[in-house]
């Protein structure tokens, strides 16, 4: 990332790994975050930076920071990275006009389409009525706006898919499939439904999962990212926990013919290839094609483990100190038992077809037992496509878990949370583009209380929220107008006036030129494959 480029960091430098506060997500509220860092330690979001420099011509929202978080991106970044399979999907609850905070998620979705992805785009109707009791007239007139708008900013419906929940068969069967692998509890936990939650509800929540995981469906298992805010993390946990919930196989990687959890694993590892070393074994790993009996045994790594420190982990990470006393356990009642790394199938729901058509690929050494077989001449990769290969090829999803980045929620344009029940708080992508320039004019700023002040301290430009437009939206691809901006802010160059000027004559022309393409693209909507004049009946108002 370009150091240079201003970033809308909000707080997620911090790494203590300590939250400063219970934080919720809420798919459904009114979400904000006081403190991005908290994602990282309570909810195990990771750092966009981490993987930035995997992305090779990353979207200015990245480069920004407004693209702050992420799940397992590295996968969709490689794939990118390689020309090989990825997606991208996001959908939209049809419960009002769309807004400059949907903006982000309509570019996010158009950038990975430009990069080569499939890339899908959904209205989450069922969601709609099930959980805002939208009625079907309501719904179907927003869903139009929304997709207007998403093909007004440049959305190929040729190159990808654009469909509404109720009417994806294919969603609502996997979403089926999904459902058996999810219960009550689980919802209460991660949710907080009770008593009062009306059914339909809950199973817009199994459909989402569905939708999440839908890419997958069409052509074959691929990295899939799915752009979002933070608020709607809960449905990715428990897509990914579904997604390997309903595999046929699980792969991990194993010593002996006892279990470890991951933990366990890394001390482990370390005291075999402490000991493989020592024997002149220096260098054999999982990797390793050698058929020859190791001389490390349970019982004498379990004594060198005795004597081993792990090393300080970061807060944030699992204290190996506590994993080291059941490793001990395990090592001891092992005995004389080989040390000899391998990876290990196990059936979790496949057939007795699927379980020998995976005994007999398996090739090389073996050893085959009820419910999990050892390979000893194959890495975890090789294992883990094997297993799906095998598991597609007998009826099974294959999924890979889902990937997802999460990005900044903008600030109210009269501070605070961007409410839509707050009309001067937001800009609508329908505004009159006078209304627009007016509500830019009249927004709140990060200046001080005078102009003196201001030229002597500067502004804070992290804290303002017309500072946020040029970043998010009106610099576009220009890192450097928002860099102009930023320093000329903070180094006290620039006064409030000047600058709400300049961004509300640029949000006047954005939203002019927005409608103008909306109108542009009313027949290229009539073209695609979706049904937007809805059949189907419902009771209306909440449930």
């Amino acid at each position: 990332m370009d150091e240079d480029t201003p970033r809308t960091d909000g707080g997620t430098e911090r790494v203590d790994g300590e939250p400063s506060e219970d934080v919720a997500l809420d798919p459904w509220g009114s979400a904000s975050v006081g403190d991005y860092a908290d994602l990282f330690a309570e909810f195990g979001i990771e750092a966009f930076d981490d993987v930035a420099d995997d992305v090779a011509d990353p979207h200015y929202l990245m480069r920004r920071g407004v693209i702050f978080g992420h799940r397992e991106y590295d996968a969709v970044a490689e794939a990118m990275a390689n020309d090989e399979p990825f997606a991208a999907l996001s959908g939209f609850m049809p419960t009002g006009d769309p807004h400059i905070g949907h903006k982000l998620v309509f570019d996010e979705l158009i950038w990975h389409q430009e990069q080569g992805g499939d890339v899908f785009g959904l209205i989450a109707d069922l969601e709609a009525h099930s959980a805002r009791g939208m009625s079907w007239d309501e719904i179907d007139e927003h869903a139009r706006s929304y997709l207007l708008s998403l093909l007004a900013l440049g959305f190929d419906p040729e190159e990808g898919e654009l469909y509404r929940q109720s009417d994806n068969r294919a969603v609502q069967d996997l979403g089926f499939e999904l459902g058996s692998k999810a219960n009550f509890s689980e919802f209460e936990a991660i949710y907080g439904f009770d008593g009062e939650t009306n059914v339909s509800h809950m199973q817009s929540v199994v459909t989402q999962t569905a939708d999440i995981l839908y890419p997958q469906l069409v052509d074959e298992p691929k990295p899939t990212v799915i752009p979002v805010g933070p608020d709607q993390d809960p449905h990715v946990r428990l897509t990914r926990d579904l997604a390997t919930r309903v595999r046929y196989f699980k792969v991990t990687e194993a010593f002996a013919s006892f279990e470890l959890d991951d933990d366990e694993r890394t001390l482990v590892r370390a005291a075999y290839d402490a000991l493989a070393c020592d024997g002149g074994d220096a260098g054999r790993g999982s990797d390793d094609r050698d058929d020859a009996e190791t001389d490390v045994r349970c019982e004498a790594a379990a004594e060198w483990l005795e004597d081993y420190e792990p090393p300080a982990v970061d807060a944030e990470e699992v204290d190996l100190v506590d994993a080291k006393a059941t490793a001990l356990e395990k090592l001891r009642a092992g005995g004389k038992e080989p040390l000899r790394p391998r990876v290990r199938f196990f059936d979790r729901n496949a057939t007795d077809e699927a379980f020998e058509a995976l005994i007999a690929a398996v090739d090389g050494e073996k050893r085959v037992f009820e419910g999990h077989v050892d390979a000893f001449e194959l890495t975890r990769e090789e294992a883990e496509s094997l297993a799906r290969s095998v598991e597609i090829d007998h009826d099974g999803f294959g999924f890979r878990q889902p990937s997802s980045i999460y990005h900044r929620f903008m600030t109210g344009l009269t501070g605070g949370k961007m409410s839509s029940s707050i009309p001067a708080s937001h800009i609508s992508l329908l505004d009159d583009p006078e209304d627009g320039y007016d509500k830019v004019r009249s927004a709140t700023t990060g200046g001080r209380d005078t102009a003196e002040e201001q030229r002597e301290l500067g502004g804070e430009a992290d804290e303002c929220p017309v500072y946020e437009l040029y970043a998010y939206l009106l610099a576009g691809d220009d890192d450097g107008l928002a860099t102009e901006v930023y320093s000329e802010c903070v180094n006290g160059e620039r006064l409030c006036g000047g600058c709400k000027e300049q961004a509300a004559e640029l949000m006047r022309e954005f939203l002019e030129d927005h409608q103008e393409k909306r109108e542009e693209v009313e027949e290229l909507l009539e073209e695609v494959d979706i049904d937007l004049d809805s059949d189907r009946r419902g009771t209306g108002g909440e449930h």
